[in-house]
């Protein structure tokens, strides 16, 4: 088996322009803890934002700032200042051993899948792990 057979494609990316509240409620409405991020003009990925990452610095802005400065800050903070710019990336042809192995051994929940151009085909996360262990659980 290879990326491509368990990865979810077209999945929801933000731009590099856009703010921490943007992607904040763009999780919230599309019920995704990890958002590619990609450039306004190109297209091309330049980093991740996960969930994880965003509470934390949510957290970290509602403890030095307050509940009253909270929507402010995340309004006027670029997502490029929070994201992940080091990313391992996949191909839609690699070995889902050597990717559940890398999976295992860095802690990851993520990982995008992108094309020859940088491009976002697909993301391969953990969830599309645990739902490739049931359809092979459910085999006769």
């Amino acid at each position: 088996m290879k990326v491509s057979d368990i990865m979810t494609p077209n999945p929801f990316c933000i731009s590099h322009e856009a703010s921490l509240k943007d992607a904040h409620l763009l999780m919230q409405t599309r019920n995704v803890r990890h958002l590619p991020v990609i450039s306004e003009t190109s297209g091309e990925l330049m980093g991740m934002l996960t969930h994880k990452k965003m509470i934390a610095t949510v957290l970290t802005m509602l403890n030095k700032y307050g509940q009253g400065a909270l929507e402010r800050r995340e309004r006027y903070t670029p997502i490029a200042q929070v994201m992940d710019t080091q990313v391992q990336k996949l191909g839609l042809d690699e070995p889902l051993t050597i990717v559940v192995q890398y999976f295992i051994d860095n802690k990851l929940g993520c990982l995008p899948v992108v094309d020859e151009h940088n491009k976002v085909l697909g993301i391969v996360t953990s969830s599309d792990f645990v739902k490739l262990c049931q359809r092979l659980l459910l085999q006769p």
